[in-house]
This record gives C-alpha cells, structure tokens and sequence, in this order.
C-alpha cells in the first residue's frame, strides 16, 4: 500500500490548483528505492516542458499539472494527472505504480484527465492538451491553438 500521509502532498496539490498562486505543476515521487512513502520532489512555476525535462528513464514519477484551455473571453484552468514509468524501470517496480497511483489520485482528487507515459514522447504537451480538450467536452477555443500552460 502507498504512503501518501505527507501533508506537503495535500499543500502542493492546493497550490497548482489555486487561482491565486503561480504553480503551474508538482513533481511526486518515492524518498528511496524500497520505499513505498509517496512525496514531493519538486513544484514549479515554470512551463510544462520543465516539468517533462524531470522525467528521468529510470524512475517512478507521478505529477499534477495546470493547463489553461478555452479562448479570450473564455479561458479555464483544467488539470491533468500524469504517472510516469521510465523505460528502464524494473518490472516490479512498474507492478507498484499501478498499485499505488489510485492512492495518489486519492489525493489529487480533482482532474479532467489522468494520462500514463513511459516515455516523454507520450506526454507531450500538444498530445496532452488534445486529450484534455477532447475529455472537456463542449470546445470553445473558437479553433484557436493556445500555446504554454
């Protein structure tokens, strides 16, 4: 079972949420390599590319990520979640994250879409804004691509 008792989890996932910070995304992982502890590594005002560049090949991540969708007169902050298992992560290790990301999502309650990659290809952010508009429903972008997060 996962570990997410670390109140840091409960504080990071309110700041990326809230309007009235900056945070654009939070960075969760594991303290060591046994460790079933779920805590933050790392959160951020910057860009999701930053958040991408985290992603290491040979680890066990999991992320909360602010995108703003909509057009001028409509803009809307929609959240995504994204577990992440490297390529060179052992079998067992990748058994544990489908095991323990529903904990997480526990946490992270609230997300119009929760995404999985292996490696950053599948998250990019042009897929993932697709995926995220496409989950949202009602589309009024007016056709109008909106860059950055």
């Amino acid at each position: 079972m996962a570990d997410v008792s670390d109140p840091a989890l409960v504080e990071a996932y309110k700041d990326v949420r809230s309007d009235a910070t900056p945070t654009n995304w939070v960075l969760c992982g594991y303290p060591g390599p046994n460790s079933n502890k779920i805590v933050v590594v790392r959160k951020s005002e910057g860009p999701y590319e930053e958040l991408l560049a985290e992603l290491k090949e040979d680890q066990c991540l999991y992320a909360f990520a602010r995108f703003i969708t909509g057009d001028a007169e409509s803009k809307r902050a929609k959240f995504v979640f994204i577990s992440w298992v490297g390529e060179r992560v052992s079998p067992i290790k990748r058994a544990k994250v489908s095991v323990h990301k529903p904990a997480l999502q526990g946490v992270f309650a609230n997300f119009a879409l929760a995404v999985h990659g292996t490696t950053t290809d599948d998250l990019e952010e042009s897929k993932v804004r697709t995926q995220l508009i496409k989950a949202g429903g009602a589309n009024y972008s007016g056709n109008v691509a909106n860059s950055g997060l």
